[in-house]
């Protein structure tokens, strides 16, 4: 018989069926397949009262860095983010913003991360002032760390997405197969 985990463990490797969806407080882990050199398993948070519920599985899609970054205005490349997951940074306008502007290019999810690349062990509560305002399309947030890991990583191989799957059943791997970013531990 194994000994039971700790409420804390089972919260971190929380996965949610399709369906149910994941819920404020829980994690979401997904797998960059592409490029070679960032095949790790990241961590985000969802966002607190706006956008949709994050019920779907991806085995592989596309996460397309916006142009403009932070996605406060017309992305000049919101033809590759129809579709896909885009990555958009934090600042310039509010969350709900962001989310509107990748809905509005056909996007099926943002994952926003933080605009402090040395942000490693926080998570931006991503609250929106006006709660009765939504986006429909599931808004995540991402470690600053994480994301100029990824923007770093295709600006140095000159390429337009990288290609993850989401989510990634966390409770299901051992920790020791876990691909991670060094001086990740969690």
């Amino acid at each position: 018989m194994f000994p039971a985990r700790p409420a804390w463990l089972a919260l971190l490797l929380c996965f949610c069926p399709a369906g149910h969806g994941l819920r404020i407080q829980e994690y979401l882990y997904f797998h960059v397949l592409s490029p070679g050199d960032i095949r790790y398993i990241f961590m985000a948070t969802p966002a607190k009262d706006f956008g949709g519920v994050f019920n779907m599985r991806f085995e592989q899609i596309y996460l397309v860095p916006s142009d403009p970054p932070d996605a406060c205005s017309t992305l000049n490349n919101g033809v590759f983010i129809e579709g896909q997951i885009a990555l958009v940074e934090h600042g310039g306008c509010s969350f709900l913003s962001k989310t509107r502007t990748i809905q509005e290019h056909g996007g099926r999810v943002v994952i926003i991360a933080d605009n402090s690349y040395d942000k490693d062990t926080t998570y931006a509560e991503m609250v929106q002032e006006s709660t009765h305002r939504k986006a429909d399309i599931p808004a995540l947030f991402l470690l600053g760390r994480d994301g100029y890991m990824i923007r770093r990583s295709l600006e140095q191989h000159g390429l337009p997405w990288a290609v993850i799957s989401i989510p990634v059943n966390a409770s299901s791997v051992p920790t020791s197969e876990f691909l991670q970013p060094r001086g990740v531990f969690w």
